[in-house]
């Protein structure tokens, strides 16, 4: 009985989100954990990708050999679209009860409390250190992440959970 309580629960909460989509309210989370995500830019791939392009546009008009065709077109068009996506992409991370989540290159990547071995701070950097694998760095010049503000919310975080936390 109870897990077809929570079915109906479930299909009736995706019917009201799609109703609170359409009117442009936010959604309801079914056991929803609160959790707070922080956004920055990416601004420094998108440059050295039209960087990139328009070199390879200068570089190619100035060859006597080359004819520019659909094909030359259709590439410069994707670099500039990836260089959009990259822009348009925003890094985040995302400090949760017992979990901090961001997007990597492959993917969006998760690690727990128990997975983190110490959590550092300074002016204009944020380094989350793991137990297995490489260090998280989240920096002001290179994504635009509000540093300050993630330091705080990893401080509670840290404290919360016994996670070292050093700032300098």
């Amino acid at each position: 009985m109870s897990r077809s309580w929570e079915r109906k629960v479930r299909k009736n909460m995706t019917v009201v989100n799609k109703q609170r989509k359409k009117q442009g309210n936010g959604q309801i989370v079914f056991n929803a954990e609160k959790s707070e995500k922080i956004v920055g830019r990416n601004f420094i791939a998108p440059i050295l990708l039209i960087l990139f392009i328009g070199m390879y546009v200068i570089l190619m008009q100035s060859s006597t050999q080359f004819k520019t065709d659909t094909m030359f077109w259709v590439t410069v068009g994707c670099y500039i679209l990836l260089a959009a996506l990259f822009y348009f992409r925003r890094p985040y991370i995302t400090i949760g009860k017992d979990y901090v989540q961001t997007r990597r290159m492959t993917g969006d990547k998760r690690i727990t409390a128990a997975a983190i071995k110490g959590i550092s701070a300074q002016k204009g950097y944020v380094i989350v250190e793991q137990q297995k694998g490489g260090n998280w760095v989240f920096a002001k010049l290179t994504n635009r992440f509000p540093t300050e503000e993630i330091a705080a919310k990893l401080k509670v975080f840290a404290e919360a959970n016994h996670i070292p936390f050093q700032e300098k």
